[in-house]
């Protein structure tokens, strides 16, 4: 069976979700690096990957509603590449509109306090993309 992590990267921050059935996404972590020190945020990432022995990479790809890449889906396929040319594995880009604002919608309606939300809301961005991978691949 595949384990699958879940990626929303931002500037400073890289939220993290796990699958280890290929079915559930759970929130795991949020990884902080330097701004835009993404070489860091991979030598983190690398490690939890040969932590938990993950096969799939599912990162969020930022994308206008119109369907435009943008700067930040520029930085997505950067990452990607930098990631794969340093530790060879599957990565997918998967579409993350509406990830994040989904996420706090979520964490709105679990009452959680609001710098719990903030701190939580990377990492649950990340089980929303990495359980829309699932989904669509499950379906």
């Amino acid at each position: 069976m595949k384990k699958y992590l879940g990626l929303d990267l931002g500037t400073k921050t890289l939220g993290v979700a796990i699958s280890e059935t290929g079915i559930i996404a759970s929130n795991l972590t949020t990884l902080r690096f330097l701004e835009d020190d993404y070489d860091d945020a991979i030598t983190q990432l690398i490690s939890l990957i040969n932590e938990r022995k993950i096969d799939v990479i599912v990162l969020g790809y930022p994308k206008h509603m119109n369907n435009d890449i943008g700067v930040r889906g520029k930085i997505s396929e950067e990452f990607k590449e930098k990631l794969v040319s340093r530790h060879p594995i599957e990565v997918v880009l998967w579409d993350e509109r509406l990830s994040t604002k989904t996420a706090l919608r979520m964490l709105s309606d679990n009452k959680k306090k609001k710098e719990k939300q903030r701190a939580l809301k990377d990492e649950m961005a990340a089980a929303v993309i990495l359980q829309g991978y699932l989904d669509f691949k499950g379906a």
